[in-house]
């Protein structure tokens, strides 16, 4: 990661500095290859933000259920951002595919496959 990466990315991190460490790194890292800093930062928030609401799973302690809020608002920020209409709707329509899965509803394509298929689809 640049030095300017770096700092773009940190400005983002405010309240999630223990995600970060705890697998958002990695999860930036794997997505960054496919897009900007930005989308691949928003991707790896909206894994992480499933993740910490234990989608499907039964309910987290209210902590990691508002972290996973916060990772999710800050997703959709990095999304608005863009200006990229059609990626904020496809991680949008990812998100409720997942969550209405993990509430029994028809079984949905992975997240990440979902995320990485709206990162590649992108006109």
């Amino acid at each position: 990661m640049t030095v300017t990466e770096h700092v773009e990315v940190a400005t983002h991190l405010a309240g999630l500095e223990s995600i970060w460490e705890d697998g958002l790194a990695d999860l930036y890292a794997l997505y960054r290859p496919h897009t900007a800093p930005a989308v691949a930062l928003a991707a790896a928030l909206v894994e992480s933000a499933v993740a910490l609401q234990q989608l499907g799973t039964g309910a987290p302690e209210p902590p990691r259920l508002l972290l996973g809020d916060l990772c999710l608002a800050r997703a959709s920020r990095l999304l608005a951002a863009t200006r990229e209409q059609h990626l904020q709707v496809a991680f949008a329509r990812a998100v409720e595919r997942t969550a209405a899965a993990a509430a029994g509803g028809p079984s949905a394509v992975p997240l990440r496959e979902l995320l990485l298929s709206a990162i590649r689809s992108r006109p």
